[in-house]
């Protein structure tokens, strides 16, 4: 999947009234325009100009998921995560400062099979400004592994464990601060699969969510600094799919395609940290829903919504028996429509209207 230059100015396209057609459009307006700024109502703060950005973009690929586990036998694995501080574009003409597990949000998912042992080292760049550390839920031991793995600038730290459980689970920075790193982009998954592995798809795809506390408006040009009592109030700027609002839209980054009668599994982590997200496919249900990531478990079938809780990973599965643009939202409508939480899966294929026929 390519992804343009973030970097990109354009023009930005208020919502107003025209979000409101958009949800009785299944949402189809953050398509034709960024996140809006308040519609109705001056700006009350003059932020300071955007900053110089350090990466073209902090939106994880969602394709980037590692291959499914094809073996019987347990093995070990070295796996490496560096923290980083990087200021990055929420969306044209508005920066952020981030922190991220290798620069970018989600960070990246890290694939065993239930019996694995993983050799994790965490690192912090000489750039960073913070101490950081990991905690896996997928892990026995204190905090996760957090006690262990706290480290400052230019340090690093190794932890070993075993992946006892099966499942999928989050993994966060857990430093004092927690809720603003998490909030700020650090907040991954690990995925034990179950010793048998994983039914087949054809696809998978792996997204995260995250609320964004800012002294701005969304859409409001500038450099966006952290806001704590935006986020002791819970009222987030933005929610997010992998960091940026809208990404992978129309205006962004492109929506993510797939083929006709593709079976796609897509895996959700709310980071949060605060908000339950009301996980929904619009055009589609989830087939097959692993609620709370529960591998384990037979999954629930043919399901419209699930609650996904922040600290939970969930894992859904979808048909694709129609060309469409399936789009991928928070139903709490109001995050998708003017804070960023929707991105499209468009499938690619033949018209079927014995199915779907939009001129009977």
């Amino acid at each position: 999947m390519e992804f343009p230059d973030s970097s990109r100015r354009g023009m930005m396209t208020a919502l107003g009234a025209g979000a409101a057609l958009g949800l009785a459009g299944c949402i189809s307006a953050p398509e034709e325009g960024s996140v809006s700024a308040n519609d109705t109502e001056a700006q009350d703060e003059e932020l300071d100009a955007a900053k110089t950005t350090d990466v073209d973009r902090v939106a994880a690929d969602p394709t980037d998921v590692p291959d499914p586990i094809n073996r019987s036998s347990s093995v070990e694995h070295d796996v490496t995560l560096t923290t980083q501080e990087v200021t990055a574009e929420l969306e044209p003409g508005v920066t952020f400062d981030f922190m991220t597990f290798e620069g970018r949000v989600p960070g990246p998912m890290i694939r065993v099979r239930r019996g694995d042992t993983v050799n994790l080292t965490l690192e912090s760049e000489d750039a960073n400004s913070l101490p950081h550390n990991i905690d896996f839920h997928a892990v026995y031991g204190p905090g996760g592994g957090a006690e262990d793995t706290t480290i400052g600038p230019g340090e690093s730290a190794t932890i070993s464990f075993q992946a006892m459980y099966p499942g999928v689970h989050i993994y966060h920075c857990a430093v004092s601060n927690m809720d603003q790193h998490i909030s700020a982009g650090m907040y991954g998954a690990i995925l034990v699969e179950p010793e048998d592995g994983l039914p087949e798809v054809d696809r998978e795809l792996y997204f995260g969510q995250n609320e964004i506390y800012t002294n701005g408006d969304a859409g409001q040009e500038g450099h966006h600094k952290f806001d704590f009592e935006a986020m002791k109030k819970e009222e987030p700027t933005y929610v997010t799919f992998n960091g940026e609002p809208h990404a992978f839209t129309g205006d962004r980054y492109g929506p993510i395609e797939v083929e006709q009668d593709e079976s796609v599994r897509i895996f959700l982590s709310n980071g949060g940290p605060n908000l339950a997200s009301s996980w929904h496919a619009i055009g589609n249900v989830w087939t097959k829903l692993y609620r709370d990531g529960s591998l384990a478990s037979e999954p629930d079938k043919y399901v419209e919504t699930c609650p996904v809780r922040p600290g939970t990973v969930a894992a859904a599965e979808i048909d694709t028996p129609v060309p469409q643009p399936i789009k991928i939202v928070d139903h709490s409508l109001t995050r998708a429509a003017r804070k960023g939480a929707l991105g499209v899966i468009q499938v690619n294929g033949e018209e079927r209207p014995e199915i779907f026929n939009p001129n009977p």
